[in-house]
């Protein structure tokens, strides 16, 4: 999968069932309703955070916008090769666990709070993030987003 681009569309297919899942679960709009192309290049260049990940028995990354990118410290060839579980340090790791299997029960979750790790070992805390199940046209589940426009690094060391 090539980063997001004018080329691509801004993978306006992916972004779509991200966007349309969110609406479907939560009744808000991450994005205004526009065309699909037009909506893909917005949630490419938020000033917040989306991220998704795909349905492998140890899930990767497959999607990270501008923002995520530069948080978790990825190029988007890094961040799309990169079991999601590791952005959260190995402590985190039983409650990120936790955090999936609520989502996975309940469509989604607004009230998340937890520590992250980016590659450069920079640590920091989000808050408030949406994390929903993701579902393709036909409801089938296809992965997991988040969202969330809330951080603040911690102290280092």
């Amino acid at each position: 999968m090539h980063e997001p681009s004018e080329e691509n569309g801004f993978m306006p297919d992916h972004v779509s069932l991200l966007l349309d899942s969110y609406h479907a679960l939560t009744g808000k709009h991450l994005i205004a309703p526009d065309h699909k192309t037009e909506m893909a290049k917005a949630a490419y260049d938020a000033p917040f955070v989306l991220l998704s990940h795909g349905m492998e028995q140890d899930p990767i990354l497959n999607y990270g916008n501008r923002s995520g990118q530069r948080l978790f410290a990825m190029t988007w060839d890094r961040l799309t090769s990169t079991p999601s579980r590791f952005t959260a340090e190995a402590p985190n790791q039983a409650e990120r666990e936790s955090l999936l299997k609520r989502v996975t029960e309940n469509g989604y979750i607004d009230d998340y709070s937890g520590i992250r790790i980016a590659a450069d070992g920079r640590r920091f805390v989000i808050r408030n993030a949406t994390v929903w199940n993701v579902s393709d046209a036909a409801g089938r589940k296809i992965g997991q987003a988040a969202a969330f426009s809330e951080w603040e690094d911690l102290p280092q060391g």
